[in-house]
């Protein structure tokens, strides 16, 4: 069957990362990051998650956020491009999780808006061009006033100080390639994978039809946890 996508979209599996795709890394994966996910339910909770509730976790990975709001809300919609993150996630999600393979331009959602969606640590596999649809596509799946809560490595500051910011970030990379990100990943992350700039991509989520609820940025100034509300 011939492909039904337009030539023009971007290959969302091409740029994944190469390690998302990678089934060593994946079996590592949840050793190596905490998404926090107690702590981010409790967060969503407090912005009116309940048992009624539908959330979409897009780039849901091995499903840390996803399982752990699953027990709280009707139903959770886990997307992800990567079939070997999917693999692990199935293998433990709830019944009233729905798990999609595709991302963040290819996820057709059906039925009613939502009133969550999720993505953390995931948009920044798109370039800049391509997170503006992103934002626009998700805002399209809320409901009105629904909440997106969007979490990534967003660098908050100056062209000029990169040389000094991102190595300071590097060095922090550790040596157990089983439980913590190593310096080389680090440096693949800021040379192969397209995070973006506080002062790019703000501007784009209010573009997109959000108001920026709050944020909180690390003190490097590497990270960025958004509440977003849609405005309409």
């Amino acid at each position: 069957m011939a492909d039904a996508r337009p030539g023009w979209l971007l290959d969302e599996l091409a740029f994944a990362g190469r390690e998302n795709l990678d089934a060593a890394h994946v079996a590592r994966y949840d050793a190596k990051e905490d998404a926090d996910a107690v702590s981010e339910v409790a967060l969503l909770t407090s912005l009116g998650l309940g048992s009624g509730s539908v959330l979409v976790d897009i780039g849901a990975g091995t499903g840390q956020l996803t399982c752990a709001a699953a027990r709280l809300c009707a139903r959770v919609i886990a997307v992800d491009v990567s079939e070997a993150m999917l693999a692990r996630l199935r293998a433990k999600a709830p019944p009233n999780v729905e798990v999609v393979q595709a991302g963040f331009l290819s996820y057709e959602h059906r039925g009613e808006p939502v009133d969550f969606v999720y993505s953390r640590y995931a948009l920044h596999h798109l370039p800049d061009f391509w997170k503006a649809v992103a934002l626009a596509r998700m805002g399209q799946m809320l409901k009105s006033r629904g909440v997106l809560r969007l979490w990534d490595v967003v660098f908050g500051f100056e062209p000029a100080e990169v040389e000094q910011r991102v190595e300071a970030w590097c060095a922090t990379g550790g040596d157990d390639v089983e439980a913590e990100w190593l310096r080389t990943e680090l440096e693949e992350h800021v040379r192969d994978e397209h995070s973006t700039f506080t002062w790019l991509l703000e501007p784009t989520i209010e573009r997109a039809g959000f108001a920026i609820e709050d944020v909180v940025y690390s003190d490097d100034r590497v990270f960025a946890k958004y509440v977003l509300r849609r405005t309409s």
